[in-house]
């Protein structure tokens, strides 16, 4: 009886001692996983890069300490040399947060600085806030001082009834290579108030944003937000949208033709 009950205590330590182990194992690769080397990569901006306001910034984390959380997975900031904090924004997800890696895109928006020489700073997404989770990532970048001119396209009002006349205003920009980006966020600002005095208008939301905008063998793709569709009414604004960014993109020699997109689809957009 007593070597019955030394079994069984025997057998429940065994027990227990498995169970650690087998409890150690499969949390450790967790713990590993968790404190792994991981890294912030962008894919459209480079060390020594001139930009201007606003630009794009698309990229990837890996892991580590670079994560998802809450739609985002950090910040950025543009910093004159002088240390003056120039504009900053969200570095929103655009793929699944649970699986690495997790893609993200922005636009920054800053002042002008006084000198050409900036440093673009990556901040993780930090949830613990925890210090010792902190993570940076620096890229040295100039900025374009010098201006050029180009064309945004609005419509005027008392003119015919053509739906897709519009009218060329001029607007001066930052010297950039991404000068149809430029352009178009010009556009998104819309006219100026003396500009709305003398009849001018626009049809395309304040709040609509570009997602991505590329230029290949002489097409323009251009994918915007939502914002970009709502509140709109009738097909002669739904033309008056359409021509105002097809002209403001066909100003340029590389672009021959233009197709528009919202969150990536391209049919059964901008509908009346």
């Amino acid at each position: 009886m007593k070597l019955g009950k030394r079994s069984v205590i025997i057998g429940i330590i065994l027990l227990l001692l498995l169970s650690i182990v087998a409890f150690s194992f499969y949390t450790l690769p967790q713990k590993e996983n968790i404190s792994s080397e991981g890294k912030i990569e962008i894919d459209n901006i480079k060390e020594g890069q001139t930009v201007a306001s606003p630009f794009s910034i698309t990229g990837r984390v890996t892991g580590g300490h670079w994560i998802g959380f809450e739609g985002q997975v950090g910040t950025v900031e543009l910093i004159a040399s002088d240390g003056k904090k120039l504009g900053t924004a969200i570095l929103t997800m655009t793929s699944v947060w649970d699986k690495f890696p997790i893609e993200f895109l922005t636009t920054l928006t800053f002042e002008m600085p006084k000198e050409e020489d900036v440093l673009l700073v990556f901040h993780n997404e930090n949830p613990s806030g925890l210090p010792e989770f902190d993570q940076t990532m620096s890229i040295p970048l100039k900025v374009s001082i010098e201006t050029e001119k180009v064309n945004i396209y609005l419509g005027k009002q008392n003119q015919d009834d053509s739906c897709t006349r519009v009218f060329a205003i001029e607007r001066s920009v930052p010297k950039t290579e991404g000068i149809a980006m430029a352009a178009i966020e010009e556009l998104i600002k819309g006219p100026s108030d003396e500009e709305r005095q003398a009849g001018y208008f626009t049809g395309i939301n304040s709040s609509a944003k570009v997602n991505k905008l590329t230029i290949i063998d002489g097409t323009a793709k251009i994918d915007f937000n939502e914002a970009l569709e709502q509140g709109i009414g009738g097909s002669c604004l739904v033309a008056e949208i359409r021509q105002q960014i097809v002209q403001t993109l066909m100003q340029f020699e590389t672009v021959d033709k233009v197709i528009i997109s919202i969150n990536g689809r391209t049919e059964d957009i901008l509908q009346p």
